[in-house]
């Protein structure tokens, strides 16, 4: 059965919803590692992440010993 979402290699957390979901893989971030080289301004501006996701993509990322880039 393929995977609806195309995430078959995501390591993305599933609980950030379905519209965040398909707006990181819309950007081709579908690896939390990835996310890691962009700041949480330039999340929150993809249409489907708001604040709750990039607040549980930054947990992830903080679990994994991981950050989002810091902007200037």
């Amino acid at each position: 059965m393929e995977n609806p979402e195309g995430l078959l290699n995501s390591n993305l957390p599933k609980n950030i919803g379905k519209p965040a979901t398909r707006a990181l893989i819309q950007a081709g971030l579908v690896q939390l590692e990835q996310l890691a080289t962009v700041t949480e301004a330039d999340l929150l501006k993809l249409h489907g992440v708001g604040p709750k996701a990039v607040r549980l993509l930054k947990q992830a990322l903080e679990d994994e010993g991981l950050s989002f880039v810091n902007q200037i």
